[in-house]
């Protein structure tokens, strides 16, 4: 298991120079079979790096443009009548695939956005009264432009709590850039990417990912950590029981992919910020002061008392 994440990373890297971080966090992300929400400017990689992934574990691939005009039947599907049969007949929408960009999220309106609830937390959507079970894998990586770009709409804070991770590409440093350009002279690199692994295997690791060792101490450590966003006096809202879940998951999968099967506390910090941040609602206050809820997490980890347990947490 190890060698295939090795090689879907390796893969990855192929098309997205320099962000082996950002691999890394995708690739955990889905083998916790959660989401992950992408912001930064645009032209940075957010749509290649999606792409890439899909590619390299041969799921199949499908794009929502998000727009202000655009429909939740747009993402979902609509029932058409059939006039031959006389009967109407569901036609599913670009959210029935294995791994779907949303792209671009932000800039349509909170109706359309929560047309992917339903799919994000149940795997299904339901269309005239009909549910329909969605394939697995299921992962929805979406991007978004930062809320300060003119014709962005925030996203619902029950949306946000549907993605796993939230985190940024940045921009590539000199010889990363130029490096882009020397691989983009001829033939994109994402056409010529292969598969690494199957939907099988994929599946596979999802499955072993579960079975991943978590002690009682870490599994405390995970809700104080949680109970301390709560009790911050910057925050109005904390992380919910929701976010001390997606921590463990979260959790789980980068263990797995570190070649363990069991948590440590490193794990856990690692993770927090990309888990916790957008879950965060700062107050008014905090805000005005120029507070980030990164800060604030930061400031949680190094006031949280790690567990350590011989034998088993090191």
């Amino acid at each position: 298991m190890m060698q295939q994440v090795k090689n879907i990373i390796q893969n990855i890297e192929k098309v997205m120079i320099g962000k082996t971080d950002i691999a890394t966090l995708s690739l955990v992300a889905l083998l916790a079979e959660g989401h992950v929400l992408l912001e930064d400017v645009p032209g940075v990689g957010k749509t290649m790096m999606v792409r890439a992934l899909a590619r390299s574990v041969n799921a199949s691939f499908k794009r929502i443009q998000f727009t202000p005009d655009l429909l939740p039947s747009d993402v979902l599907g609509v029932s058409v009548y059939n006039q031959k049969e006389m009967e109407f007949t569901f036609r599913p929408g670009p959210i029935v695939g294995n791994i779907i960009l949303a792209d671009e999220i932000n800039r349509t309106s909170p109706k359309t956005q929560s047309a992917l609830l339903e799919g994000m937390e149940e795997k299904s959507v339901t269309v005239d009264g009909v549910t329909l079970q969605l394939e697995k894998p299921f992962f929805v990586m979406a991007t978004q432009n930062p809320i300060e770009y003119e014709g962005t709409y925030s996203l619902p804070e029950a949306q946000l709590d549907r993605f796993l991770l939230k985190m940024k590409m940045g921009y590539p440093n000199q010889m990363e850039e130029v490096e882009v350009l020397t691989r983009s002279q001829m033939l994109p690199p994402i056409d010529e990417l292969e598969p690494v692994i199957s939907l099988q295997d994929l599946l596979a690791m999802q499955h072993q990912v579960k079975t991943v060792y978590v002690d009682e101490a870490i599994k405390y450590y995970i809700v104080e950590l949680a109970r301390q966003t709560r009790e911050n006096e910057n925050v109005y809202l904390g992380a919910s029981p929701r976010a001390s879940i997606a921590l463990m998951k979260a959790s789980q999968a980068y263990a797995f992919i570190s070649g363990r099967d069991f948590v440590i506390p490193d794990d856990v910090q690692f993770l927090t910020p990309y888990v916790f941040s957008h879950r965060l609602i700062l107050n008014s206050e905090s805000k005005y002061h120029g507070i980030t809820p990164e800060q604030i997490i930061d400031w949680i980890i190094q006031n949280t008392h790690v567990p350590v347990k011989k034998g088993v947490i090191k």
